[in-house]
């Protein structure tokens, strides 16, 4: 008896706790500092939908070039590690530090390299946002251990205990040339929809395949690079944890892309740490449009050999005007139907599907979360405030996480995303936002069941003592 006293007491002050928490909320919801300083100290949870590239700030990437001294062309900007032969307008970064010029060149590549000192009528946002990934690559490949560690002093810092990056496309050397001429069979198939002639033509392309052994090229990533990098840099400890999704590009042709998802779905399947696969690059690019259904295929079909591997999907990236109307109709819907996916990245356009009333019922039901990324969304989309379709998503019961997509591009953060959520939706309560970093563990990708429930514990006394620090405030 005297243990059910002691638990109902506890559960009562929990409640407690929450309720005023709940009212302390609801009078700083209309103040962004308040909200700030709120959700500074509010245990967040995880990051699930995170790019490893676009999180670290273009600064560092800044500092990779001083380092290893490449080479910049002075008008366009362009960075590489040799200079172009004949070719004056390159110069290297230890000559722009003789002639004083590092101040002022590093302003203006924080400018080419991310959202800094955006002008709304200059550039289309879109394409400022998708091609910076093109301007720092190079320099974003050295000093990945600091990359790492960076994002995850940060998170720590925002009190994020949990980040599952997509970190990389697998290199994969093994050629299949003599396989490029189904390219056009699979696109003649697509044209028609023929699913059961595509998935017969990808179980051939499959077997083939893998007589080239690429399942080596995955092992070998996973065992003798992410496994010992992320080891050495002992990245996991008592307050974080990182996994990692291996990703694909949209934009490959198709055979290409397919050797590319089996390497992906090969090295998830072989590591712990490699907890899942997603496919990335720009939705509303021609080739992406062209074999959306294609690439959706192909998932399933990887599906049905891997069937332990999870995926999210970029999905539904897309508003009217950045495409035909018709094409906001069904990519969500091929993703979540077609593809099988476990999670959904963005699903802006899902008020436009061609059932979408359906499709929520049926991700309701089926438990499958869409990772809301609401600033990316307004930058890169001009989608915002009730425009966007966050509320639909929680009207119908949809799990919701949110994330930050790409926060060193974006110049945000975690802790923004919150706050651009209570300030937006009133509607959502401050139980509903507990309720989404909850879910941003249960959802999460990782292998491990004690892991996720050692998440999850931390978190249950992270919020009590969050609850309570909000509560000596009041008693103030």
């Amino acid at each position: 008896m005297k243990r059910i006293l002691t638990i109902l007491f506890l559960l009562f002050t929990i409640t407690l706790q929450a309720q005023t928490v709940s009212n302390y909320f609801e009078r700083i919801r209309n103040n962004a500092a308040e909200l700030t300083a709120f959700f500074s100290q509010m245990p967040k949870g995880g990051d699930l939908h995170h790019h490893y590239s676009g999180s670290v700030y273009a600064e560092s990437f800044f500092d990779n070039a001083i380092e290893y001294d490449l080479f910049i062309n002075r008008s366009t900007l362009e960075i590489r590690k040799e200079k172009p032969a004949d070719d004056n307008n390159w110069t290297n970064f230890s000559s722009l530090k003789k002639e004083g010029l590092l101040p002022d060149y590093k302003q203006r590549l924080l400018r080419q390299w991310s959202a800094k000192d955006y002008n709304e009528s200059d550039y289309p946002s879109h394409r400022q946002f998708f091609e910076s990934f093109g301007h720092f690559g190079l320099a974003s490949n050295y000093n990945i251990d600091k990359g790492l560690l960076e994002i995850k002093k940060r998170a720590k810092a925002e009190k994020v205990s949990y980040i599952e990056t997509m970190f990389e496309t697998i290199k994969c050397d093994k050629d299949i040339k003599e396989l490029f001429s189904l390219n056009k069979t699979l696109r003649d198939y697509q044209q028609v929809r023929q699913q059961v002639a595509v998935q017969k033509l990808l179980d051939s392309l499959y077997k083939i395949i893998q007589k080239k052994n690429v399942d080596e090229c995955a092992v070998d990533y996973a065992k003798n690079f992410l496994e010992k990098l992320h080891s050495s840099l002992a990245i996991d400890d008592s307050a974080f944890t990182m996994r990692y999704q291996t990703y694909v590009l949209r934009f490959m042709e198709p055979v290409q892309l397919f050797k590319n998802i089996i390497v992906a779905f090969e090295a998830a399947n072989s590591s712990p740490l490699i907890v899942g696969v997603n496919i990335v690059a720009p939705e509303h690019d021609d080739i992406s449009m062209n074999d959306y259904w294609l690439h959706m295929q192909m998932f399933n079909y990887c599906h049905t050999k891997f069937p332990t591997v999870k995926y999210s999907m970029h999905a539904g990236e897309l508003t009217l005007g950045l495409v035909k109307p018709e094409e906001l109709t069904w990519h969500i819907t091929s993703a979540v139907y077609d593809a099988k996916a476990n999670r959904i990245g963005h699903g802006v356009d899902v008020a436009y599907e061609k059932e979408p009333y359906a499709l929520l019922n049926y991700m309701s039901r089926k438990n499958i979360p869409v990772e809301i990324n609401l600033y990316s969304n307004e930058f890169i989309l001009k989608v915002k405030e009730d425009r966007h379709p966050i509320m639909l998503y929680k009207n119908f019961k949809v799990p919701i996480v949110i994330s930050t997509d790409d926060a060193g591009v974006l110049r945000s953060s975690l802790i923004e995303q919150y706050v651009l959520l209570a300030k937006r939706y009133k509607q959502i309560k401050y139980t509903d936002i507990k309720q989404f970093v909850y879910n941003s563990i249960q959802y999460s990708f990782i292998k491990e069941p004690m892991l996720k429930q050692k998440i999850k514990s931390q978190l249950d006394k992270d919020f009590i003592n969050f609850e309570k620090s909000i509560m000596s405030i009041q008693k103030q």
